[in-house]
């Protein structure tokens, strides 16, 4: 195989898109186990196997899409589409990193190999038809963020809190919602009729609606989230500096902020045509985007790991 069909194949696999697979860690990062060496490393390795598993999807999607893709401004791009790659050799590929993720899940634990496979059914069931139904496509990318939350859960035995779970849940929509909407500013009805059907029958009153809903949805799950946790007992240094009624905060909620800018800030990016077809993408490019979500991690990180005592 020589550097070039190498260099097409790992663009096909889309590095930019693992890091959706951080979801895994969600569950040990609010959970105050993230340093904990015993429960990193398994879900280090789980966003690994997801890494393995969701690329394998990724090159069956540009297989089926390969016709699709040539009529979208970005997408054409990708190798499949360009003829750069060959659909024999995608296939191969694809079929030898499901098995090996699938294999890599089952000796990490039983209970995780069952949600990986739940989740390569999942998307293969998608990218064959549930792909082409409205609605249920952007409900099946949101169920797929679900399962790799649960899995990072899963795989250490870490419970989930209902509300972090809900959150999810409406965010994965909003992304997956806002994903359609953003192709739809980007190309004519028409135009984005033919790269995806599911746009020929999505009311563009009915994308703005559900758009808003999934924003609303996902400040109100996040703001009862952090409510809900428990109280962090800061170290006396801190404490000394503020009121009685601050002394044992729930330090998480002054992240809300944050995230109500970050939410406002992706929906005036897929409003206003400028953005890019994918929230990885407008994450990447878009420099305050990407500064909200860097101060996000950094404050929660801080208040979680910096600010209570030990």
């Amino acid at each position: 195989m020589n550097r070039f069909i190498l260099l097409q194949i790992i663009i096909s696999l889309r590095p930019l898109q693992w890091m959706k697979n951080l979801s895994v860690f969600a569950a040990i990062l609010f959970s105050g186990d993230l340093l904990n060496q015993g429960l990193f490393w398994p879900v280090f390795a789980s966003f690994w196997i997801f890494v393995i598993l969701s690329s394998g999807m990724y090159l069956i999607n540009d297989v089926i899409d390969i016709e699709n893709d040539k009529l979208h401004p970005y997408k054409k791009y990708r190798p499949l589409a360009r003829g750069l790659l060959s659909r024999k050799t995608a296939l191969i590929i694809a079929a030898g990193l499901t098995l090996l993720g699938l294999y890599l899940s089952y000796t990490l634990s039983f209970n995780f190999f069952i949600i990986a496979l739940a989740f390569v059914l999942l998307q293969v069931t998608y990218n064959l038809i549930l792909k082409y139904i409205i609605l249920l496509d952007i409900i099946t990318i949101a169920i797929g963020f679900m399962l790799r939350i649960f899995a990072g859960s899963i795989v250490v035995l870490v419970p989930l809190s209902s509300w972090l779970i809900l959150t999810t849940m409406m965010l994965s929509l909003l992304l997956a919602v806002g994903k359609r909407r953003s192709e739809l500013t980007l190309l004519t009805i028409k135009l984005a009729g033919k790269h995806r059907k599911t746009l020929y029958y999505y009311p563009t009153k009915l994308l703005d609606g559900i758009t808003f809903m999934m924003g609303s949805a996902t400040l109100i799950t996040y703001s009862l989230f952090t409510f809900n946790e428990l109280e962090i007992q800061s170290k006396e240094f801190i404490v000394s500096y503020l009121p009685q009624t601050l002394a044992s905060p729930k330090w998480l909620m002054a992240t809300i902020p944050l995230v109500v800018y970050g939410i406002f800030r992706y929906l005036l990016l897929i409003f206003e045509g400028k953005g890019e077809d994918s929230p990885e993408k407008i994450l990447v490019k878009d420099l305050p985007l990407a500064i909200t979500v860097v101060l996000w991690l950094a404050s929660v990180l801080v208040i979680i790991y910096a600010l209570p005592l030990q």
